[in-house]
């Protein structure tokens, strides 16, 4: 095997004849050989891959000659959809694979053609976005094959319609469904099922992962080896699965789907109306209890408030009163029965947050302006996730650009209770000396002081100016991303486009669109977001990003890993931010011709002992004190 794939790789293999521009690279057929082992011997196999190695091919290669069925899981759709739409294709052709592939996504992407039908007939509210939005769906519905709402042109990931016109694992009727054999959902499994290679995220193979823990029908096929891309992202995620919420967003759609059975089927139920409309005030007086704003903390403590336990009652209370009255509505209509089941098992979600007993977990609550949820999430998935390891018998890649922290790999591996029988680290083909100027900008205020918005607006004029726009602004808060743009949009000429102002799609697509344009974002634009040539020349970070103190999930990792005697900041807190800084770092050279300048905004990097971790984290670019050489290099570079 170890012979193919060098070939494959090799000068004169199926790749350079087939695709423009490819070289082979070492690293890249290092990573390759290791891969088909790990396939062919199902083991573990963990690589750091940085920017720029051509990973993906590295692993889809031996993946598309290997005997059996493999898995491969991205960290986000965006992801998801280059593998399956371009490179995987790309490679299929290049190699002459026989293999089946198929797209698997969370249900929550495919269109419901039976709940699209109800709500077009009973229009679901007089909003007039959802109506437009509607038949938008509608129109796309009679000309889709595969229901994925990704292709429905205009409809955005945060498109109001959505919750009208797809199903939760809570509200779908399954085989009871009038729609079932024409389901998107059930046909895109079979596929799955057919297929040679499955390409997923890593929130779908959880919540398969969970839904096989309580012994349902498993959503996606059992496979001979999985391959997580993005990987620096699994442990987080696998404790949001193996852990349980209760969300009153869940309840919401509740009602609202029992408000249409009520409208259309028993209209002279009047008792069912009038506990409904009982329950929606008191669900939304529950949330009141928390002020007005969104916010995060501990839900132990927020059990000794009387007001809150009196609040939750009720609504535990309206709850089995409708339950009472669905009872009542069985042999009325056969819509009843699914919504009956799931009020009980919301009852009893409600009541078990009362009991926070249970140790290694941590419990938490979270309010965004209109919903309230309520987090039971374990404290270490390490033994859970190996334990689903050995029972599967597969071989398991994990591989991102971002895994180490001060050049090893033992964060990693311990956060999932890896043993891998191979662990590497390739460096990126990228000559970041030449390429690449880190900036440390001297004589800066304290990064919480508050003249700081202040600074980074005047430092971030003069950088603009130089690179003519093409600046991406990356901040660890929403807070200084506004400060910062309030300061920026009246005094620059180049078009400033924010987060939040539409989706993160089209804001890139702006961006890149525009030339000379400057980004400013948050959390979600620190990775997964691929700018490649001179419309990004410049990446100006705020502050080193540790996780908020006041985040209760982190706050109870460190009591816990202060209680096993070890020092929580070196082992939580600094291992989580160095990865998510060289995420935000990653943006900036993206491939062998691009040239640019990253400025971190933050004394820490020079004053403080762990600021070297940091550094040593990073890829060997050169360093300069002085704004005067940033400003230089981004002149040269136009």
């Amino acid at each position: 095997m170890i012979g193919i794939i060098k070939q494959l790789f090799s000068a004169t293999g199926p790749l350079a004849l087939s695709l423009d521009g490819y070289t082979p690279r070492q690293p890249q057929i290092d990573m390759a050989v290791a891969v088909a082992d790990a396939l062919k011997n199902s083991s573990q196999l963990v690589v750091e891959a940085g920017t720029g190695t051509g990973k993906t091919f590295a692993y889809l290669a031996p993946a598309l000659k290997s005997k059996g069925k493999t898995i491969i899981s991205t960290g986000s759709k965006a992801l998801q959809e280059q593998l399956y739409h371009r490179d995987l294709p790309q490679l299929v052709k290049a190699l002459s694979a026989s293999k089946k592939t198929a797209l698997l996504k969370g249900r929550a992407n495919y269109l419901c053609t039976y709940r699209l039908n109800q709500h077009v007939a009973h229009v679901p509210t007089d909003d007039s976005d959802v109506m437009h939005q509607l038949a938008m769906v509608a129109k796309f519905a009679s000309e889709t094959q595969s229901g994925d709402l990704a292709d429905c042109i205009g409809i955005e990931d945060d498109a109001k319609v959505l919750p009208y016109v797809n199903s939760t694992a809570d509200n779908c009727l399954g085989k009871e469904c009038p729609d079932f054999q024409a389901c998107y959902i059930r046909k895109a499994r079979l596929n799955a099922a057919d297929a040679d290679i499955v390409v997923i995220n890593h929130h779908l193979f959880f919540a398969d992962m969970a839904v096989k823990d309580s012994g349902f029908a498993e959503l996606m096929p059992t496979a001979d080896a999985y391959i997580f891309d993005e990987a620096h992202q699994l442990s987080k995620i696998a404790s949001d699965y193996f852990g349980e919420s209760v969300s009153t967003k869940k309840l919401v759609d509740l009602i609202n789907d029992l408000r249409a059975i009520y409208r259309a089927e028993i209209p002279d139920m009047l008792q069912l109306g009038k506990s409904l409309n009982k329950l929606e005030t008191s669900v939304a007086d529950l949330r009141l209890q928390f002020g007005v704003d969104g916010s995060r903390g501990d839900w132990r403590a927020k059990l000794s408030d009387k007001q809150i336990c009196a609040a939750l009652h009720r609504v535990i209370s309206d709850l089995d009163f409708v339950y009472q009255v669905l009872k009542l509505c069985l042999d009325r209509s056969d819509k009843i029965e699914h919504p009956f089941e799931r009020a009980l098992a919301f009852k009893g979600q409600l009541e078990r947050v009362f009991d926070t007993t249970q140790t290694g977990f941590s419990y938490w609550y979270e309010t965004t302006r209109r919903y309230l949820t309520i987090n039971i999430t374990p404290l270490n998935v390490s033994v859970k996730f190996a334990k689903m390891m050995a029972d599967t018998g597969a071989g398991f890649v994990f591989t991102s650009a971002t895994l180490s922290v001060d050049n090893q790999l033992s964060h990693f591996n311990a956060s999932l209770g890896l043993t891998p029988k191979q662990s590497m680290m390739v460096d990126s083909p990228f000559d970041y000396p030449n390429q690449a100027l880190l900036c440390l900008p001297r004589y800066l205020p304290e990064s919480h002081a508050d003249n700081m918005p202040h600074a980074i607006v005047k430092l971030t004029l003069e950088l603009i100016k130089s690179a003519k726009g093409r600046c991406f602004v990356l901040f660890t808060s929403y807070r200084m991303m506004h400060l910062v743009a309030e300061g920026l949009t009246t005094q620059i000429d180049y078009p400033v486009y924010m987060q939040g102002q539409m989706s993160k799609r089209i804001i890139l697509e702006k961006f890149t669109r525009h030339g000379n344009a400057v980004l400013l974002g948050t959390a979600s634009f620190w990775e997964g977001v691929d700018v490649r040539g001179s419309t990004l020349s410049c990446v100006i970070i705020d502050k080193l990003p540790f996780a908020a103190p006041d985040d209760p999930l982190l706050q109870a990792k460190m009591q816990d890993c202060q209680m096993q005697g070890k020092d929580p900041f070196a082992h939580i807190q600094l291992p989580q931010a160095v990865i998510a800084l060289k995420q935000g770092v990653g943006r900036l050279i993206r491939d062998s011709k691009d040239k640019g300048v990253l400025v971190i905004c933050d004394n820490r990097l020079v004053t403080r002992q762990y600021g070297q971790v940091f550094l040593k984290s990073l890829p060997p670019m050169r360093r300069t004190r002085s704004l005067e050489d940033a400003n230089k290099f981004l002149q040269q570079i136009n």
